[in-house]
């Protein structure tokens, strides 16, 4: 494995030490070898080194370190050379003629320097014109002093910086995902045992039945009825196995584990233990990426139309220069000349671009609109997030104070079916709403989870910012073994 990757998952692992997806009390390995426990932040660690998809996402970053170079104009020193012979066919003779130029842009203020030298053929025998000149434009209207540049340059960074924050919010929904799949996968486990447990109890249940059966204390119709009963939680556990299994394939695909052990969860800790609305709200709206993009968007709209009104001006440059004039290939007999002077170009009406510069500002006008509907949007879906934790919350607490009331009236059952006081029907149903309320408490419990795992993604507060820093392309991983 290579550094940088090595580097990936020490960052990913503080990031989510400092969300609370880590689950910090990690239940103990089984002790079958065949077993291998695998923790939320061990199966993230593994799924980003080996899944591509992490990559796939990663390396839409690498292309922004080009993006000046290829939408500025060039900085590098253009030659431009033109050789050409004239053959004077009536003289029987011929002239060389040149021309040799050296072009300097410096882009951020627009300072263009042009370096030349030129001879030229001449029908008369010795009177070809030799010069050599150097050329300084500065431009004192569109792109005054670079400005278009310097314009041009910041909405370069903004793209640049919005992208960045979208490949790292790109990311948060890959590990969202993947926080997603492993609590479904702790949800099966955990129904499966409470599958299996019940299943267990009940055919000890059936066993003392049939005892009773042979001791002519119990009808056969109640062995009948338990029978049934078994029938239907091995019906329910084969489901419950065969959810299990599946979700055990995605987990074992996300990280490539081809190792002859069965991969099982351990029980991660909530990811948060706390959420108020009025209290984070503000914060998100202060700190957050997704308000730094936003902003971001409204300031590259205010730019697009400022540089559009500033294409709008006549292109108009200061010129300064010195040139010497003489003869043949050393400007013998030369004149030195130093010259100033301007250059207007203006296209009358300009139709198209005052067309771009009202398409500018009304994309920047949509952008703020679009923002409005955004913040409110966000504070909406935030609000009742807010709300739906605490219901899961709630419901926990019920679950809990049911289960513990179920578990009560089961045992009092047991005793008074024991005792014939009351019918077996009366003991199913007491044994039905036990498991249907351990099955409830896990689904909260998981429900719960991913509801705060959903506010950590929708607060920016799931992964870092810097993540994708210094991200390098390398090879698919091996498989985990």
């Amino acid at each position: 494995m290579k550094y940088n990757n090595i580097i990936q998952f020490v960052l990913l692992l503080i990031t989510l030490m400092s969300t609370g997806l880590t689950s910090i009390c990690i239940s103990a390995p089984v002790s079958n070898s065949k077993q291998r426990i695998l923790p939320l932040s061990e199966f993230i660690q593994l799924a980003t080194s080996s899944d591509t998809v992490f990559e796939e996402i990663l390396i839409d970053q690498l292309p922004l370190a080009y993006r000046r170079d290829t939408l500025l104009p060039s900085e590098d020193i253009l030659v431009s050379i033109k050789h050409e012979y004239y053959f004077y066919l009536d003289r029987n003779r011929s002239n060389p003629n040149l021309t040799l130029s050296l072009n300097k842009l410096f882009p951020f203020t627009g300072t263009d320097v042009t370096l030349s030298y030129g001879k030229a053929a001449s029908y008369i025998p010795n009177n070809e014109n030799s010069e050599l000149q150097l050329l300084i434009a500065q431009p004192i209207a569109k792109n005054a002093f670079g400005r278009g540049r310097k314009m041009q340059d910041q909405i370069i960074g903004i793209e640049n910086d919005v992208v960045r924050y979208q490949i790292v919010e790109a990311y948060e929904d890959y590990l969202a995902s993947l926080t997603s799949t492993y609590y479904n996968w702790y949800s099966a486990y955990e129904n499966l045992k409470v599958g299996r447990a019940s299943y267990t109890a009940n055919l000890k249940l059936l066993d003392n039945i049939h005892k009773r059966q042979r001791q002519n204390i119990a009808l056969p119709i109640d062995v009948n009825k338990m029978e049934l009963l078994i029938i239907g939680k091995k019906e329910s556990l084969i489901s419950l196995q065969e959810n299990y299994q599946n979700i055990s394939n995605l987990i074992a695909k996300a990280i490539r584990y081809t190792g002859p052990a069965a991969l099982t969860p351990a029980k991660p800790d909530q990811p948060l233990t706390d959420v108020v609305f009025e209290r984070d709200y503000p914060q998100f709206t202060q700190t957050s990426r997704t308000y730094t993009i936003l902003n971001l968007l409204e300031q590259q709209g205010t730019l697009e139309v400022k540089k559009a009104a500033d294409d709008l001006l006549p292109s108009t440059n200061l010129l300064l220069g010195y040139r010497i004039e003489g003869k043949d290939w050393g400007i013998e007999n030369q004149d030195d000349i130093v010259f100033a002077g301007f250059s207007f170009d203006w296209p009358f009406n300009n139709s198209a671009g005052k067309a771009q510069r009202k398409i500018a500002e009304i994309d920047r006008q949509k952008t703020v609109l679009s923002n409005q509907n955004k913040y409110q949007e966000l504070s909406t879906n935030l609000k009742n997030l807010s709300l739906q934790i605490t219901r899961e919350k709630d419901l926990i607490t019920i679950a809990d104070e049911k289960i513990r009331l179920a578990e009560l009236i089961l045992k009092d059952e047991a005793e008074n079916y024991s005792f014939g006081k009351v019918t077996l029907n009366d003991y199913i149903d007491a044994v039905n709403r036990v498991d249907e309320n351990r099955f409830n408490r896990i689904t909260h419990i998981v429900q719960l989870n991913k509801l705060l795992v959903e506010w950590l993604r929708l607060t920016d507060k799931l992964v870092d910012n810097n993540l994708v820093q210094g991200y390098e392309v390398t090879n698919p991983k091996n498989t985990v073994q």
